[in-house]
């Protein structure tokens, strides 16, 4: 018999048998026959893991770049049909979201012994919120056009739209519920602790309760995402670029803080001057139309 990160005892199939793990000081991690274990030794023990994970990720933004290639960057594009943004969306997630997986997936991985079908199980669930998630935001963007599509226009609402969601992004980062869903990100331990089961299912269980929190952690970026332009390569790097700050950083609360600030600052220079903020296509100017034109 084993037993879980916090204690409690659980069978292990996959060849952990007798290891006993008992917790121990900080956010820390576990004792392991004598052995120190975090998400740090963790990673370092299961190179194979992080490895294939960025790896995976490195694809995924070579086929994101492939599939958005010519496509308007600016807020408010079209989304395309159905499918083909599923399809997008999650390489697009995979890209994005893979490498702030890495230290709970090396923990998973480490727990049940390198058991492939359960790591693959466990990241797939997480990947599978995320896509759930993406097909909720086309149906939300869709919708609001076919209702509002003339005073969401870029040169009516729209600029205030767009400005108003990067500031309520920025608002939700000093909430206590963005504290504590990111508290659960930043603590593979802590979340194995009081999810564990010891199952292939489970494995697929907890990797969509991981799913689950990371999207409540991480939403209020992929609104602002929509806001900046979904289909914008430059804006998908710096979203992706803070969610890895905030999750694996090693300084989390001034991640948060530091975010907050840079999209109060996007928001505010949207407002002012859209057409000096770097990388930011307004729709209607003439690299909007540029690209309208290739993609014809």
């Amino acid at each position: 018999m084993a037993m879980s990160p916090g204690g409690r005892t659980m069978s292990n199939s996959s060849g952990a048998a007798g290891a006993v793990m008992s917790a121990s000081g900080g956010v820390g991690g576990v004792e392991v026959g004598g052995v120190t274990f975090s998400p740090l030794t963790a990673m370092r023990g299961q190179v194979w893991i992080v490895a294939a994970l960025l790896a995976a990720a490195g694809l995924a933004w070579w086929f994101t770049a492939d599939r958005m290639a010519g496509m308007d960057a600016g807020p408010g594009t079209a989304l395309g049909s159905v499918g083909w943004f599923s399809g997008v969306w999650v390489t697009m997630m995979a890209a994005m979201m893979l490498p702030s997986l890495a230290p709970t997936a090396a923990v998973f991985a480490a727990l049940v012994r390198r058991e492939l079908s359960r790591v693959l199980l466990f990241a797939g669930g997480y990947l599978l919120v995320w896509s759930v998630a993406g097909i909720g935001a086309y149906g939300l963007f869709e919708l609001g056009k076919r209702l509002f599509a003339g005073s969401l226009a870029w040169h009516s609402g729209g600029r205030w739209l767009a400005a108003g969601v990067l500031a309520l992004a920025a608002l939700y980062q000093l909430t206590p519920l963005k504290r504590a869903f990111l508290l659960r990100c930043r603590s593979p331990l802590r979340f194995l602790d009081t999810s564990w089961q010891n199952t292939r299912p489970g494995a697929l269980l907890m990797g969509l309760r991981n799913g689950a929190w990371c999207l409540g952690c991480s939403w209020a970026l992929m609104a602002a995402l929509f806001a900046l332009g979904v289909m914008s390569l430059t804006w998908m790097g710096l979203v992706a670029v803070l969610v890895a700050l905030e999750k694996v950083g090693p300084w989390g609360r001034g991640a948060r803080l530091a975010t907050a600030g840079v999209l109060v600052v996007l928001a505010a220079a949207i407002l002012a001057v859209p057409h000096r903020v770097p990388g930011f296509v307004v729709p209607g100017s003439p690299a909007s139309l540029h690209m309208m034109k290739a993609m014809g």
